[in-house]
């Protein structure tokens, strides 16, 4: 029986990396994208998994934000959708968890590195036919790295090569991404096959777990329709701003269909067509940026 569940939807991205008792499949997934001289043997999870976190939340949940045991802090999430601001949004996460260590008065020296990974099933750099990308504090000229500091990683699942009669012998990362982009189309037994390892057994059987016809099924199905909308309520925001940029030739146009719609998302009323179009550029782009930076502390 197929499994039927996409790793990609928020509660089961959560809990198959986010429960405390499946460090297995987060430490897995850290070691296959950092490939660090040192792996990570433990973490700890900063932000587990909750049903309540689900239950009260309409908006859209993926993030797992942990400590490893060289004392990294790394925040790993799963994006469905590519907007403006993404990667600004990584280095501003990262950031924080580079703050947030210290208390007022502390030494800067105690600061460990912070980490920020950004694993998407939608094209991110269409240049680039690259899949992993890793930014790092680095001197242009000399290569000198500030390497206790701030790192992003991107991760575009769609671009690695993914074939069910090599993935058994394919690197860890993409062996991940065949999991996270596939497993709802395989049965366990098959997908045991073909991803052997304890951390793809722990991630395996949370998702045999979320299909079983229980309350975690029901939640699934839940919040993947909950997704469904989101993305739908984004891809509308886009190409309302795309009509409106269109019939009226201004950049005004299109901020203010992606407000109404950001206004939406977050609950609250709809400035009307007339206020928006009453604004400039710099409040409108202002008022945007305020209701990006709310849904995704939302979000957080």
């Amino acid at each position: 029986m197929l499994l039927g569940i996409r790793p990609t939807v928020d509660f089961a991205f959560k809990m198959i990396f986010g429960l405390p008792q499946n460090s297995a499949a987060l430490i897995g997934l850290l070691n296959a994208i950092l490939n660090l001289k040192q792996p990570i043997v433990a973490v700890e999870v900063l932000n587990p998994f909750s049903y309540q976190e689900f239950a009260e939340s309409k908006l859209i949940v993926l993030d797992v934000r942990c400590r490893d045991d060289a004392g990294r802090w790394l925040n790993v999430e799963m994006q469905v959708s590519v907007y403006a601001g993404l990667i600004e949004r990584l280095v501003y996460y990262a950031c924080s968890m580079y703050v947030d260590q210290l208390s007022p008065g502390s030494n800067y020296a105690l600061a460990s590195p912070s980490i920020s990974i950004c694993l998407l099933d939608r094209v991110l750099f269409a240049k680039s036919e690259q899949p992993h990308h890793r930014f790092q504090m680095i001197d242009r000229k000399s290569g000198k790295e500030l390497s206790n500091a701030i790192e992003v990683h991107t991760v575009e699942l769609t671009k690695f090569s993914l074939d069910e009669l090599t993935i058994a012998g394919a690197s860890k990362l993409q062996q991940w991404a065949f999991l996270l982009l596939f497993a709802q189309n395989y049965d366990a037994a098959t997908l045991r096959r073909l991803l052997p390892g304890i951390e793809f057994e722990t991630a395996i059987s949370t998702i045999e777990i979320i299909s079983a016809k229980t309350e975690n099924k029901q939640m699934y199905d839940q919040r993947e329709k909950a997704q469904r909308d989101y993305e739908w309520a984004i891809s509308g925001a886009r190409e309302e701003g795309r009509e409106e940029g269109r019939e009226e030739g201004r950049e005004e146009g299109k901020l203010a269909g992606k407000i109404q719609i950001l206004q939406e998302l977050l609950g609250e009323p709809s400035t009307a067509d007339g206020e928006l179009k009453s604004k400039d550029i710099t409040a409108l782009t202002t008022q945007f940026a305020a209701l990006q930076q709310r849904l995704r502390d939302r979000q957080a």
